[in-house]
């Protein structure tokens, strides 16, 4: 009770003092109010969820204008509600330890990997940092958290082989044009399902894609997939203007969940383990900077905002770098 008298207090205050006045201030409140007694009373439940549940709009409303997509607002939002209902408490009373604790216990529970719990602490970060940044709070409690180490693994690509073997195996014209644009474009799933007829400029073998926060950028594709998919939009009788679509009437628009579907499939029939639309992505990120393309290039190409994003993409061959240590050094 005291000290959420104090922290009231120095909500109230925050504007009329600097960093300096700010934890003398503090100070005297403490000191004083250790000669008080005061009686804890019981907070009705409504109170918090209501307190709770203001702030975190705020703070979706927020990052909603900057930009973040409905599906990372809806990620945002399960996280910080899931803790806020575990833990029970008033957003300005939460503490460093609580949080440590509540990322212990989840991780202990849901038997979490250590990039779930650090994605996790991510997200709280960004809503703490929200709230002391817009005067909500004190300071946030996610500070003196680190960052979660987890261990580096190499992500698998495919094989140059695993792709032919792929293709060769195609029963339909569509499936073989979906394996070659994911494959040499390098885009997201989620991108590729936008697309419609017209955003190909097969001319000049490129389209325009919209990736995370809608941001829109130019990929490409090889002179295999512009046949391809040629033959594959000539074959259709249809007249949705979506790229790809079922193979049956009435020839809706293919869902992420489709294509995951049918590559799953054909990935056990072909016995290639671990067959996803993202695993084509990280193959062509691993080969352009196998072959030697600047990485800063190939960020634009994947629409990353951070180069440490593209470099976790890139796994470079042991024996590539042996080469360039002879040819650079030794």
């Amino acid at each position: 009770m005291k000290q959420r008298i104090i922290s009231n207090v120095m909500q109230g205050m925050l504007k009329y003092l600097n960093n300096a006045q700010a934890i003398q201030l503090q100070k005297v409140l403490e000191k004083e109010f250790e000669q008080i007694e005061i009686l804890e009373y019981e907070r009705k439940e409504a109170e918090i969820e209501n307190n709770n549940l203001k702030l975190t709009e705020f703070f979706l409303a927020a990052k909603r204008v900057e930009g973040c997509s409905e599906k990372s607002l809806k990620y945002y939002k399960s996280t910080i509600e899931m803790m806020l209902d575990t833990l029970g408490k008033r957003i300005q009373e939460i503490e460093t330890n609580d949080l440590r604790e509540y990322l212990t216990n989840y991780q202990q529970e849901k038997k979490s990997s250590r990039v779930t719990i650090d994605n996790i602490r991510r997200i709280l970060s960004s809503f703490f940092s929200w709230l002391e940044d817009e005067d909500y709070i004190l300071k946030s409690p996610v500070r003196r958290i680190h960052k979660v180490k987890a261990a580096s693994t190499v992500k698998e690509t495919y094989t140059d082989e695993a792709l032919e073997n792929m293709r060769d195996n195609c029963d339909n014209i569509r499936d073989l044009a979906l394996i070659d644009m994911l494959a040499s474009t390098g885009m997201r799933v989620g991108e590729l399902v936008l697309l419609n007829r017209e955003d190909i400029n097969f001319a000049e073998r490129e389209c325009v894609v919209f990736g995370k926060g809608d941001k829109e950028r130019i990929v490409y594709f090889d002179a295999r997939t512009k046949i391809h998919l040629q033959n594959y939009l000539n074959s259709r009788v249809d007249s949705n203007n979506a790229l790809f679509v079922s193979l049956r009437a009435p020839y809706d628009r293919l869902k992420i969940g489709g294509i995951e579907v049918r590559l799953r499939e054909l990935g056990k029939q072909l016995e290639i383990p671990k067959v996803h639309p993202h695993k084509f992505r990280r193959t062509l990120a691993t080969m352009a900077i196998d072959k030697g393309m600047p990485v800063e290039q190939l960020q634009r190409l994947l629409g990353h905002r951070r180069i440490d994003t593209t470099m976790q993409y890139a796994m470079v061959k042991q024996s590539n770098v042996k080469l360039a240590h002879k040819k650079y050094i030794g």
